[in-house]
């Protein structure tokens, strides 16, 4: 049945389940994209079920796919990816057989060395709004480093390095069980932003290269209870969840800083 409203353009290739909205953009900017036989424009809205779209050629059918967002415990080796020629082994091999026909995107990815908590999602929207740096989702990590960090470059982390033309920076960092002259392996880092390995290429410019990184927390949810490759589909409310994360006092910030060694599992 036509819809009564049109929309975005990106949206409607995203929600057939072609690529993500982003990656629905740069086709259209590229001219691969095409509306009842004329080329497409950035902006554009279509009807479905009237308009006849077609993406590198071929149609793109409209079929309605259910809205499930999936916690997941990623493990190191596998790559956040839709399509990689160069590392076939994607988190997506994680997604349980009876989801294996729908289309789910990776709202957030983490590198292929590092492990925790990856949100999966059919919801476009949802993706779209979780990647987008206008919602300023918190994300929680528990680094362990090649030697130990002292506390006093703990502020280094928080105001920032240049590297490459592009500033890095956390917004709050804890050394968990930190050691007699304050310093420890272990840390507890929070940003929202997460720049491709940004943890990773910090700790390096500063001369702590990062032996294991996981992330624990996204927003309020958290991955205790989640088994390494295992899955557990959000009910509603947690994934609103997914946007909380209010502000931590100082001495709290601390406490979760030593909760967070809980997790650490080899």
């Amino acid at each position: 049945m036509p819809n009564e409203h049109p929309i975005r353009l990106q949206k409607f290739i995203a929600d057939a389940g072609v690529c993500s909205r982003r990656a629905a953009e740069a086709l259209i900017a590229a001219g691969e994209v095409w509306v009842n036989g004329s080329r497409a424009v950035a902006g554009q809205k279509v009807s479905p079920g009237e308009d006849k779209v077609t993406v590198e050629g071929r149609i793109v059918r409209t079929r309605a796919q259910p809205r499930i967002t999936l916690a997941v415990h990623k493990p190191r080796g596998l790559v956040c990816s839709n399509d990689d020629p160069h590392n076939p082994d994607t988190v997506f091999s994680l997604l349980p057989r009876e989801y294996s026909r729908l289309r789910f995107f990776c709202a957030g990815r983490l590198d292929k060395d590092s492990e925790g908590l990856v949100i999966l999602t059919t919801d476009g929207d949802l993706a779209h709004r979780l990647m987008h740096p206008s919602s300023e989702v918190v994300k929680r990590y528990f680094v362990s480093l090649e030697r130990p960090f002292p506390s006093t470059k703990l502020r280094r982390l928080v105001s920032g390095l240049t590297i490459e033309g592009e500033r890095l920076q956390v917004e709050r960092a804890a050394i968990v069980n930190a050691g007699p002259g304050g310093t420890g392996t272990d840390l507890d880092i929070h940003m929202h932003h997460g720049k491709k390995r940004e943890i990773r290429l910090l700790f390096a410019a500063l001369g702590f290269p990062v032996r294991r990184l996981r992330r624990y927390q996204i927003g309020a949810v958290r991955l205790k209870g989640i088994p390494l490759r295992g899955a557990r589909q959000l009910a509603s409310k947690e994934i609103e969840q997914l946007f909380r994360s209010p502000s931590t006092p100082a001495a709290e910030f601390q406490a979760t800083a030593q909760r967070a060694s809980s997790i650490h599992e080899d």
